[in-house]
């Protein structure tokens, strides 16, 4: 009977733990629809990295130093990079305006985990106090710092002006925004249900693999066209005189055994199109290949593999963990110093002039 109730036990255990690990990766998906509408969108998942990617690659006695570090900075900002269950770039594109001028795209970058929003968003005033100014819209007041360099280019340079200013915003207890004015806007509209969200079609892309470490998804074609005016102006819309998915990509990192895989692929409109880009990027990896004097860097490109899938061009690599634990280790490795030249012990020997003597009369 022991027996039995130990059995019952653990598997009651295990499908705890099965849904509880189920409910945390359905719950990414619904915090990330709630995001702003975005071109382009990169995902990080710092949870895993530091959690089970960086022991297999690190040496242990630098994995307890990191967790060490870790430690000092959650007791310190309240904060612990380990405990970030995801951190995300997002980059916006715009229509011109009617002065036809270039239009810098919006950086939104989003984290989401086992902190406190708020607590971060007071030691941050705290410590940068008279520079910083509030700006309230909708329901949060968004903390804003200038940022002098580029302001100072800005002025040189219009293009720059949305990146004068940096601002933060918590739009939840515990997820916090940080990116330019315009975009962070947008963000508290779209957690209040006020704003346009980010693309279905963009998130499934993105989150197609739960498992991933990082992920990367975006359209840029259709962002070059909006920038471009090839959609119209902001006052004035048009219609798109070539409406195609070529370039559309995606592309994560995820662990499989005891090899890091990456997966990718790249949407060409049509499958000739996929087989001529194939054979292009298969050439110049050929040669890219023989270029990189680093030998792990050398089998880790050997690894990669490029096809065709209908109209997708598919991009595949199991690369070792061991490969890639040398590879680190190369580029951590300290360089070595010259050693500087030895002056010679001895003094040159200078040789005196030799006078002629003057012939006899």
């Amino acid at each position: 009977m022991r027996i039995i109730s130990l059995k019952s036990t653990l598997a009651a255990v295990l499908t705890v733990l099965c849904l509880a690990s189920a409910a945390a990766a359905q719950s990414i998906p619904t915090s990330l629809a709630s995001l702003p509408e975005a071109d382009a969108v990169i995902y990080f998942s710092p949870q895993r990295i530091f959690s089970e990617a960086a022991p297999r690659v690190m040496d242990p006695v630098e994995v307890s130093r990191m967790r060490e570090a870790f430690a000092d900075l959650k007791k310190f900002v309240g904060i612990d990079p380990s405990s970030v269950e995801y951190l995300v770039i997002a980059v916006r594109f715009h229509k011109p305006a009617n002065d036809l001028g270039f239009v810098a795209p919006d950086l939104l970058v989003v984290a989401s985990g086992d902190f406190s929003a708020d607590s971060l968003l007071t030691l941050g005033q705290l410590s940068l106090q008279d520079n910083i100014r509030v700006e309230t819209h909708g329901s949060k007041s968004i903390s804003l710092m200038k940022i002098d360099p580029i302001a100072a280019e800005a002025e040189k340079n219009s293009v720059l002006k949305p990146y004068a200013e940096a601002g933060v915003v918590p739009l939840s207890a515990n997820t916090i925004a940080i990116g330019n004015l315009r975009y962070l806007k947008a963000a508290i509209d779209a957690a209040d249900g006020n704003g346009s969200r980010i693309g279905a079609a963009t998130l499934e892309s993105l989150l197609r693999d739960p498992n991933a470490l990082i992920a990367a998804s975006g359209s840029p074609l259709a962002s070059f066209a909006k920038s471009f005016g090839l959609f119209g102006l902001e006052s004035t819309s048009r219609d798109p005189r070539c409406d195609t998915k070529f370039g559309n990509f995606y592309a994560a990192v995820t662990m499989s055994g005891t090899s890091f895989s990456l997966r990718g692929a790249m949407h060409a409109d049509n499958p000739d199109t996929a087989k001529i880009i194939n054979g292009l990027l298969s050439g110049l990896m050929h040669h890219a290949i023989s270029a990189v004097p680093d030998k792990s860097a050398q089998t880790m490109l050997q690894t990669l593999k490029v096809a065709t899938r209908d109209s997708e061009i598919v991009i595949d690599a199991d690369i070792p963990d061991k490969t890639v634990a040398d590879f680190i280790k190369q580029l951590s490795a300290a360089p070595k110093k010259d050693e500087p030249a030895t002056k010679s012990a001895t003094k040159p020997t200078t040789r005196r002039p030799v006078r002629k003597k003057k012939p006899n009369r």
